[in-house]
């Protein structure tokens, strides 16, 4: 209807009929029970009526999962109002025109009640009985237990469940559209057994309500028949009671169909599959239908029984148990060439023939293990690794602001058996060794006791370690060691590469999805900034450029705002970075230093800050020309002040003149790595200050007493 209104451009007004058809029909409904009827509209109601729950069953038996049939509840509500809404107007029209024969209610019920009855009143009664006892004590109760049950268990089993889709995300089995769609079904299937519960209850009613109707017409027509009519007890009985079974069984019937609609769909696992291939997948097994057949062959022979009838059912059963064995037979033989094809197909042509997916490899971060390593990520032996990797992607990407892209890890011959290699993209950022046997003792304060073992350098911190035996383990920790398992090991090491390497793992693809994001609660900001002021790969340089020095980007809102009043001094990306650092500082300070303890600081000495701001200024692209020396005891001294300060629990930041900002952490960040050099600007103004070293240049940091 709403193509052939579109042909003559009426189609906005085939979609208003459309969304008006579902308004009109409850209102039909309302109707019936308050309105008359005539016999052949009410007799086109109930063809209706079993049309309807006919369509219903017919959707449930080919659903391949409950949320499939999402629209059941309320599709049984609809239809059992249908039904009430019938039996109020078959009602009416029995008890005032009943007297005039068995045809004054329409022919639907008198045909149901001459079919059943068939000239024997108690008989078509206690069918009736019959029916509604397997509609209310069957199948209605039992589908409104399992509706129950199952709307308990699916609520209890939801918080696992996301949890499980986060650790997918996190890991990076699932992409962002992926884990919200798993959400939104989860949610969903909470919502319709939570709904199926309470639509059971329809049913329910509608099989008591149909026996109340029954003995209402039954004894209110033989009132109103003998004492207004002036009809004989038979001639009364003869026209309500057939009246009575017939309009009963009009709608018990249907009532029946959708309450085993109901049990199937309440009781259908979410498979790929339809109901009726589903069971006959798991009921065909030949092993099942042999005996079957044996035990019905032997009672063929039992005397007095059926003998023919038994043996044919015998015979029967042992093909279909024949069929099914051959079957079963022929699986393996053709799954095996059906693997035979796979392999010809991923085999090389020829044995010097290279694959493109052999030399190339788009992970954006990669761990390559030795042979001896692949045991830390094996699933089935319980490997750690990739659990603890997780974690880390989880920490970092809080830290940074934006979802770090996930890591793949594999096998590499090439590798010693204990070694590991660590990649952004294409480039080796990270090597050395681990002991899946052992475990990493870190000395610390307290300890004056040296333990045997293999003498290391720690990878993440260059700290001097010692991988010692798993028994040994208890003795180190009395002595002041730290004890660290491999995995953590490794997984620090991915840790502290990704915090540097944070400005090569972020792309316009992930900028854009955190535009997408913040569009959602800031949609104007984001259409005012990009890509009208600022474009998106300027934007993925911006916060490129502020991730170098562990900057985290995740108030990406203020990060705009603040763009978007610079917009007009046409800065360059590094200029632009650098304008962001005061109002994003705080976000760096604060993982720094608790609110509540003061920030330990790291400062020049005046003579050398204006030595350093005059060689920025000569310099003609800005940066600082050291000399050799200067540069060696410089570095060296903040290096060394920096570990005093991490040695006392305290991870310090540099502060320096906003004029050399810039020059002296790229100086600073090539020799320490975890090293924060903020300007006095960008200091926040609510935060107490202890200034732990002051650097004059000399070959020691003067230390400031506080």
């Amino acid at each position: 209807m709403n193509m052939t209104l579109q042909r003559f451009g009426l189609g906005a007004i085939g979609s208003s009929l459309s969304s008006l058809v579902m308004p009109v029909g409850i209102l039909v409904l309302v109707a019936m029970m308050v309105l008359p009827l005539p016999s052949f509209l009410l007799d086109t109601f109930f063809v209706t009526n079993i049309l309807v729950s006919l369509l219903v069953l017919m959707v449930a038996l080919h659903t391949y999962r409950p949320l499939d049939f999402s629209s059941f509840p309320s599709l049984l509500l609809i239809a059992t109002v249908l039904r009430l809404g019938l039996n109020v107007a078959s009602t009416r029209i029995i008890l005032t025109e009943g007297h005039e024969g068995t045809a004054s209610a329409g022919k639907v019920i008198e045909a149901f009640g001459e079919f059943v009855i068939a000239g024997n009143y108690a008989v078509g009664i206690f069918v009736f009985i019959i029916l509604v006892i397997i509609n209310l004590v069957v199948i209605t109760k039992g589908a409104g237990r399992v509706s129950e049950v199952s709307a308990r268990f699916t609520l209890d089993a939801m918080p696992g469940k996301q949890m499980a889709i986060d650790a997918d995300l996190n890991a990076g089995v699932l992409t962002n559209e992926q884990a919200k769609e798993r959400r939104d079904d989860i949610s969903k299937e909470a919502d319709f057994y939570g709904a199926m519960d309470g639509a059971s209850k329809f049913v329910k009613g509608d099989a008591v309500a149909g026996i109340l109707i029954l003995a209402i017409n039954i004894i209110g027509g033989l009132i109103i028949g003998l004492a207004q009519h002036g009809l004989t007890l038979d001639q009364a009985s003869e026209s309500y009671i057939l009246l009575s079974i017939g309009d009963g069984l009009v709608a018990q019937i249907p009532s029946l169909m959708l309450a085993i609609a109901t049990a199937i769909i309440v009781t259908r696992v979410s498979t790929t599959q339809d109901m009726a291939a589903h069971i006959g997948e798991q009921v065909g097994l030949s092993r099942a239908w042999l005996p079957v057949s044996a035990v019905l062959f032997l009672i063929g022979f039992v005397p007095g029984m059926p003998n023919a009838l038994f043996l044919t059912a015998a015979i029967l059963a042992g093909a279909i148990g024949y069929y099914m064995r051959r079957r079963e037979q022929a699986a393996p033989d053709e799954l095996a060439i059906m693997e035979a094809a796979a392999a010809e197909e991923e085999a090389p042509a020829s044995p010097d023939q290279i694959n493109l997916a052999d030399v190339t490899d788009y992970s954006p971060v990669s761990v390559q293990l030795g042979y001896g390593l692949i045991e830390m990520v094996d699933e089935d032996t319980g490997g750690p690794l990739i659990n603890r990797i997780t974690g880390i992607r989880k920490q970092v990407s809080r830290a940074l602001g934006f979802v770090v892209p996930p890591v793949r890890v594999r096998d590499d011959m090439a590798l010693g058996a204990n070694e590991y290699r660590i990649r952004i993209g294409q480039t080796i950022v990270g090597e050395d060794q681990i002991f899946p046997d052992r475990k990493l003792a870190i000395p610390g304060d307290t300890t004056n006791i040296k333990i045997s073992g293999i003498e290391v350098k720690d990878p993440s911190f260059g700290m001097d370690a010692i991988w010692i035996e798993r028994h040994q383990e208890a003795e180190a920790e009395s002595n002041g060691y730290v004890v660290v398992e491999p995995e953590s090991v490794l997984a620090t090491h991915v840790s502290q590469l990704m915090y540097k390497f944070a400005h090569e793992l972020i792309g316009q693809d992930d900028v854009q999805r955190l535009l997408d994001n913040l569009a959602q609660t800031s949609p104007s900001l984001v259409e005012s900034v990009v890509p009208k002021l600022v474009p998106l790969h300027a934007l993925t340089g911006i916060l490129s450029e502020l991730l170098t020095e562990r900057v985290p980007i995740s108030d990406l809102r203020k990060i705009l705002e603040t763009l978007a009043n610079l917009a007009g001094r046409n800065l360059s990306i590094v200029d632009s970075a650098e304008a962001l650092r005061p109002c994003l500082a705080g976000l760096l300070v604060q993982q720094i230093a608790p609110l509540n303890q003061p920030l330990p600081v790291i400062t020049l000495s005046s003579e050398l800050e204006h030595m350093l701001i005059s060689m920025s200024r000569q310099s003609n692209d800005g940066g600082l020309l050291l000399d050799s020396n200067l540069a060696e005891r410089l570095i060296k001294s903040v290096a060394e002040a920096s570990e005093r300060s991490s040695a006392d629990g305290r991870q310090a930041i540099m502060v320096v003149s906003p004029q050399i900002r810039r020059q002296l952490s790229n100086v600073l960040r090539q020799h320490i790595d975890d090293l924060a050099v903020l300007g006095f600007t960008e200091l926040p103004d609510n935060r107490k200050i202890n200034v732990v070293a002051t650097i004059s240049g000399a070959d020691d940091a003067k230390l400031e007493e506080k």
